[in-house]
């Protein structure tokens, strides 16, 4: 079986990304998660724990997973030939 990089890319990037979307939200009102939003904080430039902060972590997110599952995609296939 092989594999489709850009939409196995497309779906981890849309999973990654609503997951810093909603977590930053979460932790904006509640405090919930604050830990691991400053780790990501320090990976993700200009990324922070407010509502613009939600948008642009949603856009790094996605690119961090996308680029990642189009990768992990690329390398099965090639072990598929094998």
């Amino acid at each position: 079986m092989r594999l489709k990089p850009l939409a196995l890319g497309f779906t981890l990037g849309v999973i990654w990304g609503a997951n810093i979307f909603f977590t930053t939200w979460l932790s904006y009102f509640t405090g919930y998660g604050v830990r691991f939003l400053m780790v990501m904080e320090g990976l993700y430039p200009g990324y922070s724990v407010t509502p613009l902060g939600s948008f642009i972590g949603f856009l790094y997110g996605f690119a961090d997973l996308f680029i990642g599952g189009v990768l992990v995609g690329l390398i099965y296939n090639g072990f598929q030939g094998a």
